[in-house]
């Protein structure tokens, strides 16, 4: 990850100190075993094709049940630009409606979601669907093939309703 960092930010860092956002992902699966066992291999992914491999710091799986991956102290790998500051939260699903409409679902993302949020002092505002990494204005990528490079998952009319009910619960 420092080698991964050195290249992308500019700095040799592998920890992650501060975290200024909060990146919420769609998994593209339908249960937790597939995703477990590609988090789990760590090997070039098959987009950028470098190491480290893919990774996040929680998955929430089809029955809302939280899976903590990798310490928050620890940068992952899951969105060009933002690692460096964002902790990772992957929903296992195809659609943001697979989080926003399955209530355990839905329940147990914005309990950790918000958890993280107040344990870092994270703004509602700073919590974003991996296709709106771009617009962040903590967004920093050095190379230059990679600057445009973001996801479709959880777009902004699904986390505006997303934040929508974030904003809803106290710290």
């Amino acid at each position: 990850m420092a080698a991964y960092s050195t290249r992308h930010y500019g700095s040799s860092r592998y920890g992650l100190h501060d975290p200024k956002v909060i990146v919420e992902h769609l998994t593209e699966s339908s249960t937790y075993g597939p995703i477990w066992t590609m988090f789990a291999q760590n090997v070039a992914d098959n987009e950028l094709h470098e190491l480290p491999g893919v990774c996040t710091h929680f998955v929430i799986d089809q029955n809302g049940k939280i899976h903590q991956l990798v310490p928050l102290r620890l940068m992952c790998r899951h969105t060009v630009g933002l690692n460096w500051t964002a902790i990772g939260i992957e929903h296992v699903g195809f659609n943001p409606s697979d989080v926003l409409d399955r209530p355990k679902v839905r329940a147990a993302s914005l309990r950790l979601t918000n958890w993280l949020r107040c344990r870092e002092g994270i703004k509602v505002s700073n919590v974003i669907g991996h296709n709106e990494s771009l617009k962040s204005p903590y967004h920093l990528e050095k190379v230059r093939r990679l600057r445009g490079q973001t996801h479709d998952d959880f777009p902004t009319s699904a986390m505006r309703k997303y934040r929508a009910a974030l904003r809803k619960l106290t710290c």
